[in-house]
Formats: structure tokens, sequence, C-alpha cells
């Protein structure tokens, strides 16, 4: 009989627990199903977007190939308004960089890339974002703009472009007529992973043989070499007369 009673008090307990906290329980599966289902839908959406992105791109690639900057551009404008926030967007103003600067418009390559570099991509293209910080700093030298090249590059000297962008500060400092810190910079650059070099490592190093022994800062710190009259000391004694010198010659 006791043990009949506890039965029921248990089952009682259990009917007066769900009670209170039933709808919880329930809410919870609920909650939980409906983000299950909710990020496979997501899933499934960024799928469709990278496929139909990627469809764009390829569109986009051929027309840079073609040389038809027109067409072109009108496609590498519907995808970054399009397919924005995926990396093909990126990807895409690198592509138009380079057909510009195959059709010598390095202002619009240019642009192409400084818009890349300050953002508005995907947030996932850093790859494509240090790409083009570097070949923007490039068109900045062959702009004749070493001083914004290397306001560009500097600060990156522990990343995967540790090299390339020290070779290209590099160039940019003996544009400068800074030699010092061009030999620091290709310095730098040489200490790139012998194993996976990202630079020439051979034509670096010439560079650097090719700076000179010493910088014109250095030069202009040395004392100027004014012509002096030479002391008494050092110059050497002369003949107060020829025949003191012939005098001097007999004996």
């Amino acid at each position: 009989m006791d043990e009949l009673l506890s039965e029921k008090e248990q089952i009682e307990a259990l009917r007066s627990w769900w009670r209170e906290n039933g709808r919880f329980i329930i809410s919870g599966l609920v909650l939980g199903i409906a983000l299950l289902l909710g990020f496979n839908y997501w899933n499934k959406q960024k799928a469709e977007t990278a496929v139909q992105a990627s469809a764009a791109y390829e569109a986009l690639l051929n027309d840079v190939a073609s040389g038809n900057a027109e067409a072109a551009s009108e496609k590498a404008s519907e995808l970054k308004e399009n397919y924005g926030s995926t990396v093909y967007a990126a990807q895409a103003r690198l592509a138009m960089a380079k057909l510009y600067m195959d059709k010598g418009r390095d202002q619009d390559a240019a642009s192409e890339l400084k818009a890349l570099v300050e953002g508005g991509d995907a947030t996932d293209a850093e790859e494509a974002v240090m790409t083009g910080r570097l070949r923007l700093a490039k068109i900045l030298l062959y702009q004749d703009k070493p001083q914004e090249a290397i306001d560009l590059l500097q600060g990156y000297r522990d990343t995967a472009f540790a090299g390339r962008y020290s070779e290209t500060l590099g160039d940019a400092y003996v544009a400068l007529g800074q030699t010092d810190a061009a030999r620091d910079a290709y310095t730098v650059a040489l200490a790139d992973d012998p194993n996976a070099p990202t630079v020439n490592r051979i034509l670096v190093q010439m560079k650097l043989n090719d700076l000179p022994k010493v910088s014109a800062a250095a030069a202009d710190d040395l004392p100027s070499q004014t012509p002096s009259q030479p002391s008494s000391e050092d110059a050497p004694a002369e003949a107060s007369s020829p025949d003191d010198a012939d005098a001097g010659a007999l004996q």
C-alpha cells in the first residue's frame, strides 16, 4: 500500500513538474527546429548565391580576356551590386584593374584598386585586398608617386605578403633616393621563406647589390672636403732658389 502510494505521489509530482516546465521545453524544441531549418536555408541560399556570382565572374573574365572594357565594366558593376558580399566582387575589381592597365588607363585601374583596399567588398576577401594593395602601390610607382606607395605598404611585415611588399617598398625608397631605407626593405624581402618564396630572390639581390655603398643621407653628414692650403708639416720643402735646389741635389 505504501509502495502504491509512493508511485502515485511520484506520478503526481511528475505531472506537476510538467505543468510548470512543459511549455518551456516545447518552446525550446520549436525554437531549436526553427534555428536548424533557418541555418540550412541560409546555407542553401549562400551556396546558390556563390554559384550565381561565380557564373557572373566567369562572364566578366571572358570580356576581360577579349579586351572588351565596356562590356566588362557593365558586368563588373552588376556583380558588385548583386553579389557585393561575395569574394567575386573583390576579384572583379582586380580583373578590371588589370584590364585598365592593359588599356593604358592607369588612373582607372588605381581607382578600382583603391576602392578594393578601402573596403566595401566581402569581408572574407582578405587575400584579394592584400593583392590589390600591392598592385595599387606598383601603379603609384608607375605614376611617380613613391611616397604614396610607401604610405600604402608600411606596417605589413608580419603578413604573408611581407616579402612582396618589402620589395616594392625598396623600389619606392630607391625612387626617393633613400638608400638606407631601400637596403633595409630589400633585406626584409630576402628574408622570405626560401622554401616557399614569394619574391624573385635573384632579382631582389641584384637590386640590393646595385644600391650605392653610401646613401645620399649619409654623404650629407660627412664633413665637406673643401680644398685648403697644405700645412707646413704636410707640404714638401721647396728650394728657395734653383741654386739651392741644385746644391741639395749634389749633396
